[in-house]
C-alpha cells in the first residue's frame, strides 16, 4: 500500500490511534522474510485488571500471513478511525475483517511472528538467538556480546562443517537478536542436540560453549539458557522451536500501553562495530524508519 498523502501522523493517519497504517507499509518489505510464517501481535491494554496485554496469534485464531496486509487500503483505515468492527463488518472483505481482528484500532502493539511456524515439532528453518540482557545491563554491553558472538559463530569450525546458513542481525528496540537462517531445514532433534541449553551439561551445546567463550574473552557476565537475571546477559535460543514467537523487524518495542521505547530494525555486522550505535538506534523515529525503509530492507 502506498503511503497515504493525507496522513498527518504515522500512528494516527485519520485522527485516531492506529498502528495498522505503519505496519501495513513495512509489511511490503517483509514478504520474503516472513513468508509462510504466522503473524502474531501483543495488544496492550490501557486499564488492565490483571495481565497488561494479550496475544493474538495463529494458535488461538485463524492464521494471518504477511501477504494478507495487501488488503489494507485507505477506505479501511478511515472506517477504523470512527467505527467498531461490528458497525462496518458488511463493508469489509473477509481478509480485511481478519486483519482488523488482529490489529485492534486505538491500541498500541508489538508485531511478532511464529519463528518456525505455529504447532509443535515442525522442521527448523532458522535458529533464533536472543541476546537477552538483564535489567541492570546496558544495551551497549549487549552490543559487545552480539559482536563477539557473531565472530565466534563465524569461526566455529564444528558448526560450519555441519550447517549452512546466512546470518541475520536485528536491534530489538532494547537489545539484539541473531539468526542463523538455514540453507536446508533441520529437525527438532538436531536443534535439541546442538543448540538447546541444558543446565546439567552447560558446555554440551554450541549455546553453552559460545556463552563461556564470550565470558572469558570479554569479562562480561554471559550465560547460556533461558533464565533471566538482572546482572547477566543470556544467550537464549529457546525461541527457535516451532510454536515460539519472535519480534518482527520494524516492530514497535512497547514499554507500556502508552509508551514505545524503541523500534526494531535490521543491522549489518559492520553496524555492530560502531561506537555510538545504541545511541543512534534509540533516537530512531517511525518517520526516520520509513524514510530509510529501502536501506534497512537490504539487510533482511
Amino acid at each position: 500500500m502506498e503511503q497515504i498523502k493525507e496522513a498527518k501522523d504515522i500512528l494516527s493517519p485519520f485522527g485516531s490511534l492506529d498502528v495498522l497504517y505503519y505496519y501495513s507499509i513495512v509489511a511490503e518489505k517483509l514478504k520474503d522474510f516472513l513468508k509462510g510464517k504466522e503473524i502474531a501481535v501483543k495488544i496492550w491494554l490501557s486499564n488492565p485488571k490483571g495481565i497488561p496485554f494479550f496475544l493474538k496469534r495463529g494458535s488461538n485464531s485463524p492464521p494471518l500471513y504477511i501477504e494478507d496486509f495487501s488488503v489494507v487500503d485507505e477506505k479501511m483505515l478511515k472506517l477504523r478511525a470512527g467505527h467498531s468492527l461490528s458497525e462496518v463488518k458488511n463493508q469489509l472483505a473477509a481478509k480485511q475483517e481478519l486483519v482488523w481482528e488482529y490489529f485492534v484500532p486505538r491500541k498500541l502493539m508489538d508485531f511478532f511472528y511464529a519463528c518456525n511456524k505455529e504447532g509443535q515439532g515442525r522442521r527448523i528453518e532458522r535458529v533464533f538467538i536472543d541476546i537477552d540482557k538483564g535489567k541492570n545491563v546496558k544495551s551497549e554491553i549487549a552490543q559487545k556480546v552480539a559482536e563477539s558472538l557473531i565472530e565466534i559463530i563465524k569461526n566455529d569450525k564444528e558448526l560450519n562443517k555441519i550447517l549452512k546458513y546466512r546470518m541475520f542481525i536485528m536491534w530489538t528496540g532494547n537489545s539484539f537478536h541473531i539468526y542463523l537462517i538455514l540453507k536446508k531445514p533441520v529437525n527438532l532433534d538436531f536443534y535439541n542436540k546442538y543448540f538447546a541449553y541444558h543446565k546439567d551439561s552447560p558446555l554440551g551445546s554450541f549455546t553453552g560453549r559460545w556463552a563461556e567463550k564470550i565470558k572469558k574473552k570479554t569479562g562480561i557476565n554471559v550465560q547460556g539458557g533461558h533464565e533471566k537475571t538482572p546482572e547477566h546477559i543470556t544467550i537464549d535460543p529457546s525461541g527457535t522451536p516451532s510454536g515460539k514467537l519472535a519480534r518482527c523487524p520494524f516492530s514497535l518495542h512497547m514499554k507500556s500501553a502508552s509508551e514505545a521505547d524503541g523500534i526494531a530494525v535490521p543491522l549489518s555486522e559492520n553496524d555492530l562495530k560502531r561506537k555510538n550505535l545504541v545511541a543512534e538506534l534509540r533516537k530512531l523515529t517511525l518517520k526516520k524508519v520509513l524514510e530509510n525503509l529501502k536501506y534497512y530492507a537490504k539487510r533482511l
